[in-house]
C-alpha cells in the first residue's frame, strides 16, 4: 500500500525485524474478523484496514534485555507473564492534581481555535507542561511498569509514551510498607504513600531511600539504563540492598518532572512558561506527580450518563480519581500487591476479570499502535485541525487509546458484531464510556463490540490521520476479538455524526446500517443556500447516492444552535429524492446537547438491529469524491461492492465529484419499490428527560420483484472516465450487453468473467 509511517531509520531498526513473526500472527488472527476479498474488486473499505498491525517500539522488548513478556494493551490492568509482573497505564492521562486551571493551557484552544478545544474532553487534573523543548505536552506519561526478579537483583522497567530527554523527568517507586502508614516521597514530591523504601529515578541516576529515615540505603546505588528508541528506563536493584525473596510486596509508583539544577522535582506554577509547567494554582508546594501507576480500571470513574458532575468532575481521560488523590497529597489507594513467588515460578496469570487483572467484558480502554508517528507526545499549541485539507492531529505519538465495550457473557460462535460510535467535536474517545448509548448499542442480538477511536484529538473531523485512526482501531479489534465482519454498523454524535455520513458514503460496503445523531452534513456549519463553512468538498449531501444499500436513522434537533436544521432538512430531502430507506426524527425540545444528556438510544439500537451487509447487491450507486482520499494514509476510496477502479474525467477545481450507477440484470431481481414518504410523530422516553417530542419522516422499501435474467448491465455515469466491474459478482459474463448513458468518454472493463479465469474485456463509450 505504501502508507507513510515512522522515519526510515525507525523502520530499519532491529525491533521491527525481530517481531515480524508477531505481526504475521496478528494478521492471521485479524483475517477471519475482517471483510473478505471477493473476486477482483478491492476488499471493502480503505487499504489501511487490512495492513498488518503496526509495531511500536514502546511495546517491544530489546534483544537480550531479559524482558520477554507481551504487553497487556488494556489500560488499568495488571498481569503475571513469563516471570514478569506488568501494569499497563493510560495514554494521555498525565494531568496531575486538581488544583487550578492554567488559562494558557493549549488544550483549551488547539492551534488557537477554541471551537476544537476540550469543552467536552477537559481533564480533571489541571497540570500542563513547560512549553520548552523535550516536554511535548506529555513527558511524564507512564504507560507501563514491569518488575522481574533475577538471581542477584530485581529489575524494574518503566515505559513512557514520550521520552526525548530522560533528564527532564523523574519516576518514584514506593516499595513495601504497611497499609495506613504513609511516608513522604523524597526530593520534594509533596505526596505520601506507604513504603519501606523509595526508589527514585531521574536521568541515568537512581537512589534507593529508606522511607522512615529519609536517608539513602548504604551500598551500591541501583544501576540505570535508558532505551530512547523504546522510551524505556530500566533500573536494577541488587539483592544486597533489597531482596523481595518469595514474599508479596506492596508497590506504588508515579512520575513527574525533574529540576536538575536543584536536585528535586520540578513543581508546576499557576501558568506555564518555557521552563515550568502550569496548573498548580497558588499552592506554594503543589504535588509534583503528573501520572500515577497502579490505577485499575474499576478505580477510575467513567463519564457514564451525563450529570452535573460530568463537567465539574470530568472523567474523560480516566484520571479523575488520580487528580483528587494527588490533590489530597496521598496516593495510598493506588498500589499493587506483587507476588514474587508467582514471579519466581514463572506462573502466567492475567487474573481475568479480577479487580486488578485484565478486563474481559464491559467498558475499558485499549491501546493500539498506529502506522503513523508524526512526533512524540501531543501538540495542542499548534495541532488544531478542523480542515478537510488534512489533519495530523493533536495526539502525535504512535500509541493511541480507544474506548471499547465488550458485551458480557460468552462470545457468539459467529463472532461479535462491531459498532463504530464516533465522538463529537471538543470530545474524546471516552465520550460514551459507561453511557446507555454505548451499552444499548452493544447489547443487541448476540452482542456487538462498540468502539470509539481517538481520532487523534478533539477536532479531526475524520480526515487524514484522524480518519485513518478509525480503521487502524478497527483492525486492532479484529486482531484481538472474533468478529462477524458482515455485522457492522456506524453511528456518532455531532462531529461523529458527520463521520457517519462521511465514512458510509466513502465506503458503503462496510456497513449494514448507519445512525447519525445531530450530525452536520458537512464539515462545520451548513446553512443553505450558503456553502458549508468547511467547503463544498466536505458536503456529504453530494455523495448520498453511495448509500443505496445502507438504511439510515437520522436524529436531529429543530432548535440546534450548532447544526442548523435547514442543512439537515436538505440532507433528508436528498435521501427522499433518491428513494432510499431512511427515517428522520426531528426533535422539538432542546438544543445540540439534549439527546446526549437524555442518553436513551433504545429505538436507535432497535433500528440497527442485527442486519448484515449484503456484499453483492443487484444495484450499486457510487459518488466518488477524491478530495476525501488520503492515499499516503491508505484511506483512498473509489470502489464499492463489485464496482471499482473509478476515475474522474475532470478532477480539477476545489470540489470535483463523479458518480456511477450500475444495475445488473443478471440477478433476475428488480429494484425494490420505494414507499411514499410517510409522516409521523412520537416522543422519546426512557431517558433522563421524561419525554422529548419529535416528528418523523420515513421511506421504506417493499420486496424486490422478480425479473427476467439478462446478461446485461445498465450503466449511468457522470464525470467518470473509467470503471471496472467484477462480472462474476455482478452475475454477468464478458459478453454482457452494456446499456450505457454517459456525459463524456467512458471506458468500462469487465473482469473475472465466469468460466474464463483471468479474462477481462474493455469497451469504450461516448
Amino acid at each position: 500500500m505504501g502508507i507513510r509511517g515512522r522515519s526510515a531509520k525507525a523502520l530499519c531498526t532491529s525491533w521491527l525485524a525481530g517481531l515480524a513473526l508477531l505481526a504475521l500472527a496478528q494478521t492471521a488472527s485479524a483475517a477471519s474478523s475482517l471483510p473478505k476479498k471477493q473476486g477482483t474488486a478491492p476488499r471493502p473499505g480503505p487499504a489501511v484496514l487490512y495492513e498488518p498491525l503496526a509495531i511500536s517500539p514502546e511495546l517491544t522488548n530489546a534483544p537480550r534485555s531479559g524482558w520477554t513478556a507481551k504487553p497487556i494493551l488494556i489500560s488499568g490492568a495488571s498481569a503475571y507473564r513469563k516471570g514478569e509482573f506488568l501494569y499497563q497505564g493510560y495514554v494521555y492521562d498525565d494531568h496531575g492534581a486538581k488544583e487550578a486551571t492554567d488559562p494558557s493551557n493549549p488544550m483549551h484552544s488547539p492551534g488557537g481555535d477554541s471551537s476544537g478545544g476540550d469543552l467536552f474532553s477537559a481533564p480533571d487534573g489541571t497540570y500542563d507542561y513547560p512549553s520548552g523543548p523535550g516536554y511535548d505536552e506529555n513527558a511524564a506519561n507512564l504507560i507501563e511498569l514491569r518488575v522481574k526478579p533475577f538471581s542477584r537483583l530485581t529489575a524494574f522497567r518503566v515505559t513512557f509514551n514520550t521520552l526525548e530527554d530522560p533528564n527532564l523527568i523523574a519516576t518514584a517507586i514506593a516499595i513495601g510498607g504497611t497499609e495506613g502508614v504513609s511516608h513522604p516521597f523524597p526530593f520534594g514530591a509533596n505526596v505520601s504513600a506507604p513504603a519501606q523504601y523509595f526508589l527514585t529515578i531521574h536521568g541515568t541516576t537512581a537512589v534507593l531511600t529508606d522511607a522512615v529515615s529519609g536517608n539513602p540505603v548504604p551500598g551500591p546505588a541501583p544501576s540505570v539504563s535508558v532505551d530512547l528508541e523504546r522510551h524505556q528506563i530500566t533500573v536494577k536493584v541488587l539483592h544486597s540492598e533489597w531482596n523481595p525473596g518469595s514474599s508479596t510486596v506492596r508497590l506504588a509508583a508515579a512520575a513527574g518532572l525533574w529540576d536538575a539544577a536543584n536536585g528535586r522535582y520540578l513543581l508546576p506554577g499557576a501558568e506555564r512558561s518555557e521552563t515550568k509547567g502550569g496548573g498548580g494554582g497558588e499552592a506554594p508546594n503543589p504535588p509534583a506527580f503528573y501520572d500515577v501507576a497502579f490505577r485499575f480500571n474499576a478505580q477510575e470513574p467513567v463519564p457514564g450518563t451525563p450529570s452535573p458532575s460530568t463537567t465539574s468532575d470530568p472523567a474523560w481521560w480516566r484520571e479523575s480519581a488520580q487528580s483528587k488523590a494527588l490533590a489530597s497529597g496521598d496516593i495510598s489507594q493506588f498500589h499493587a500487591e506483587v507476588d514474587f513467588e508467582k514471579l519466581l515460578g514463572k506462573i502466567n496469570d492475567d487474573m481475568p476479570g479480577g479487580p486488578t487483572g485484565v478486563p474481559q467484558s464491559g467498558v475499558f480502554d485499549r491501546i493500539s499502535a498506529s502506522h503513523f508517528s508524526p512526533g512524540q507526545g501531543a501538540d495542542y499549541a499548534t495541532g488544531g485541525c478542523g480542515s478537510s485539507a488534512g489533519c495530523i492531529g493533536a495526539m502525535r505519538g504512535q500509541l493511541l487509546p480507544y474506548a471499547i465495550y465488550v458485551p458480557s457473557g460468552s462470545a457468539p460462535a459467529s463472532g461479535y458484531g462491531l459498532t463504530l460510535l464516533l465522538h463529537s467535536l471538543s470530545a474524546n474517545y471516552n465520550q460514551f464510556e459507561g453511557s446507555r448509548n454505548q451499552s444499548e448499542f452493544g447489547n443487541r442480538g448476540a452482542g456487538s463490540i462498540v468502539i470509539t477511536p481517538s481520532g487523534r484529538g478533539p477536532d479531526g473531523w475524520y480526515y487524514d490521520h484522524a480518519g485513518a485512526d478509525t480503521f487502524e482501531v478497527w483492525a486492532d479489534v479484529a486482531a484481538h476479538y472474533h468478529l462477524n465482519p458482515s455485522f457492522t454498523d456506524i453511528a456518532g454524535y455531532s462531529m461523529g455524526g458527520y463521520g457517519t455520513y462521511k465514512f458510509s458514503t466513502q465506503f458503503p460496503d462496510l456497513f449494514a446500517k448507519a445512525q447519525p445523531t445531530v450530525g452536520p452534513p458537512a464539515l462545520g456549519i451548513w446553512s443553505p443556500p450558503a456553502e458549508p463553512t468547511g467547503g463544498l468538498r466536505s458536503l456529504t449531501q453530494r455523495m448520498l447516492a453511495s448509500v443505496r444499500n445502507v438504511p439510515f436513522l437520522i436524529w436531529d434537533e429543530e432548535t440546534d444552535e450548532l447544526v442548523p436544521i435547514t442543512g439537515v432538512r436538505e440532507q433528508v430531502k436528498r435521501f427522499d429524492e433518491l428513494g432510499y430507506r431512511y427515517e428522520f426524527d426531528e426533535f422539538h425540545a432542546g438544543d445540540h446537547l439534549t439527546l446526549a444528556i437524555n442518553d436513551e438510544y433504545g429505538p436507535a439500537a432497535e433500528f440497527l438491529g442485527t442486519d448484515t451487509v449484503q456484499p453483492n447487491p443487484t444495484h450499486v450507486s457510487y459518488a466518488y469524491n477524491p478530495t476525501m482520499d488520503f492515499a499516503a494514509d491508505g484511506t483512498a476510496a473509489g470502489h464499492a461492492y463489485w464496482l471499482y477502479a473509478l476515475s474522474l474525467r475532470n478532477g480539477s477545481g476545489t470540489a470535483p465529484l463523479g458518480s456511477a450507477d450500475v444495475r445488473s440484470e443478471g440477478f433476475g431481481v428488480g429494484d425494490a419499490p420505494a414507499s411514499e414518504t410517510q409522516a409521523g410523530a412520537g416522543a422519546l422516553t426512557g431517558g433522563q428527560i421524561p419525554a422529548i417530542p419529535f416528528t418523523s419522516q420515513t421511506k421504506t422499501w417493499g420486496a424486490a420483484p422478480q425479473a427476467p435474467k439478462h446478461n446485461a448491465l445498465d450503466i449511468a455515469a457522470t464525470n467518470i472516465s473509467a470503471m471496472t466491474i467484477d462480472a462474476k459478482r455482478a452475475k454477468v459474463s464478458c459478453q454482457a450487453t452494456l446499456n450505457v448513458t454517459t456525459d463524456g468518454p467512458l471506458t468500462v472493463t469487465l473482469a473475472d468473467c465466469p468460466g474464463a479465469k483471468g479474462e477481462t474485456v474493455t469497451q469504450s463509450f461516448g
